[in-house]
């Protein structure tokens, strides 16, 4: 019998248009997980894996792509998006301003156009990868 083991953020799932993973697979993981599209491991293994490290979890590997980079024009073509989390200030009623983590889902060249500082300012953490199972069809 095989079990499984809950792991955070470590997780592919599929609804009718889209493919979610979580940010904590590594490179290496991805290749050799059952559970993740056969068409994406195949994309990461070909085209994702030369510029990247087996050992680099997908959080890091996205949050440190750059944009003009040739990964950044393939997630473009599987029209990605990137789940994240983000610091953001708001005013109470009693007037004190609190800091609160709010979840965005960015396309992956607004997050290629940030630099490193600018993403340690807003407190960046990048909970999932979203690709449209229709671009991954067609790449």
């Amino acid at each position: 019998m095989d079990k499984s083991v809950y792991e955070d953020y470590k997780y592919c799932m599929v609804d009718m248009t889209n493919l979610y993973i979580g940010s904590k697979y590594t490179m290496g993981e991805l290749l050799e997980d059952e559970n993740v599209s056969f068409k994406f491991r195949l994309i990461v293994e070909r085209y994702i894996m030369p510029e990247s490290d087996p050992l680099d979890t997908l959080e890091t590997h996205l949050y440190y792509l750059e944009e003009k980079s040739f990964v950044t024009k393939i997630y473009r073509q599987l029209k990605a998006r990137v789940k994240v989390n983000v610091i953001r200030t708001r005013k109470c009623l009693s007037g004190q301003r609190v800091k609160e983590y709010t979840t965005k889902i960015l396309p992956v060249e607004e997050i290629a156009k940030m630099s490193r500082e600018e993403k340690e300012a807003v407190g960046m953490v990048i909970q999932e990868l979203v690709l449209s199972k229709l671009a991954l069809m067609a790449f």
